[in-house]
């Protein structure tokens, strides 16, 4: 009688999870090792003082097609913002929204003078046309048929105006790129554009780590075993297996996926094409009293001036009441890259922000509740990135690789990058 195969996955992060859901549901005996003492990779949230901190500033897509696959999107007790986005400048404040999905706000982006009317009919004609392409041909097709280009290339070549670039898409794509100089591959804008206009943006009520949670959960349900707290030292390979040294011994498997950060996953493998360049940011969280109004109508607020402040402004308990006090509002502001600023110095500038938005308030009630400094939010993704980006079988020996960086820095890649390394393991075993 043959014995099961043996699986280790090294990292529980959304990735790692996946792939240890696929691979124990494929029939191998399966064994998650995270060094945290959570799973969740940089998907974490911190509950304090009855506040929920996400690690950062992150939402998720429901258009995703990963997420359709792999999550129970009912069961996360999702929490929607509102399409579209307020534009914020000193003394100012207009709304752009997409009147289908919102029709409330109809008149104010109609009379929205921070775009013009052709931009917003450039917008209507982009959304129809990505909303009848498949999401992976957007990735996957040939150099030959449109080359990769800019954020900013892709949107002049359409006729876009720099007003809406520096207004609109600039902010709102520093939010999603961590990039507001529109650098980033068109790829990656096409794929989130097309996404965002085919399913909502949402928070689960608990907050983000119950995306992973929920992924533990089902990987558990399908026999594999997780356990935190475990440093992985290396990986090494024979003709065997694969043996896996940890500093809680060491695991044997006839496979092993490397489902760990960039970095680690790098030293672990000797992948030298994993990519560790990475765009960092600065999330700050605020608690005013009572239920302050932002007046933004659970949209994100833009800061359309390139300036030193924040890059965006979220009204987190107006879209999700759960992550404040009921007497409480906690509202965030995100910085771009690696901010030098102690966090004193950081929220003064976000006062200086909000007193400019809001001119008829003070905002003198603000208090700085928590910090998120996230050194490695995404990795780099220049025009033709995907060209360079390993896959899952380039590791010697029975390892394989899971994490965004096979596939592009999101949560949909890093779930999908799960599930095909799960099934190129899968197949390889099977032969």
């Amino acid at each position: 009688m043959e014995s099961t195969p043996s699986v280790v996955v090294v990292g529980g992060g959304l990735a790692g999870l996946v792939a240890a859901r696929h691979l124990a549901g494929g029939g191998t005996d399966v064994t998650l090792l995270e060094r945290e003492e959570t799973v969740g990779g940089r998907v974490r949230t911190i509950e304090r003082d009855g506040y929920r901190f996400d690690r950062g500033f992150q939402v998720l897509f429901t258009g995703y097609p990963a997420a359709k696959r792999e999550l129970d999107l009912e069961a996360l007790d999702l929490r929607r913002f509102a399409p579209g986005a307020t534009i914020a400048r000193p003394n100012h404040r207009s709304t752009l929204a997409d009147p289908l999905r919102s029709p409330g706000a109809l008149p104010a982006t109609l009379f929205n003078r921070d775009v013009s009317l052709g931009d917003k009919l450039r917008v209507a004609r982009l959304t129809l046309s990505l909303r009848g392409t498949d999401p992976d041909d957007l990735f996957e097709r040939e150099d030959g048929d449109e080359s990769d280009e800019s954020i900013a290339e892709y949107l002049r070549r359409r006729g876009f105006s720099e007003r809406f670039l520096e207004n609109f898409v600039g902010p709102f794509y520093g939010g999603i790129t961590l990039d507001r100089s529109l650098s980033t591959s068109s790829r990656v804008f096409e794929y989130t554009f097309r996404t965002l206009a085919s399913g909502e943006t949402v928070v689960p009520a608990a907050g983000m780590e119950a995306i992973p949670s929920q992924l533990a959960d089902r990987a558990v349900g399908e026999g594999a075993t997780i356990h935190t707290g475990v440093e992985v030292g290396s990986v090494g390979t024979d003709d065997s297996g694969v043996t896996v040294a940890t500093d809680d011994g060491d695991y044997r498997a006839d496979a092993v996926v490397v489902a760990a950060d960039p970095p680690s996953a790098r030293d672990l493998t000797g992948v030298a094409a994993i990519p560790t360049a990475g765009r960092a940011c600065v999330t700050q969280y605020y608690s005013l009293p009572g239920r302050t109004e932002l007046e933004t109508g659970k949209r994100l607020l833009l800061n359309a001036v390139d300036d030193d402040g924040p890059n965006h402004v979220v009204p987190h308990s107006e879209v999700a009441p759960e992550y404040a006090p009921d007497d409480r509002t906690l509202v965030s502001a995100t910085y771009l890259g690696e901010r030098e600023e102690r966090d004193d110095e950081l929220a003064d500038r976000t006062l200086e922000a909000l007193r400019s938005w809001y001119p008829e308030r003070a905002f003198d009630d603000l208090e700085v509740v928590h910090t998120a400094r996230v050194p490695f939010a995404q990795f780099d993704q220049p025009p033709g990135f995907r060209e360079g980006l390993p896959g899952p079988r380039d590791p010697e020996g029975s390892v394989y690789l899971a994490g965004d960086y096979t596939r592009w820095s999101s949560i949909q890649g890093a779930m999908e990058s799960g599930r095909r390394a799960a099934g190129a393991v899968l197949e390889d075993l099977s032969g």
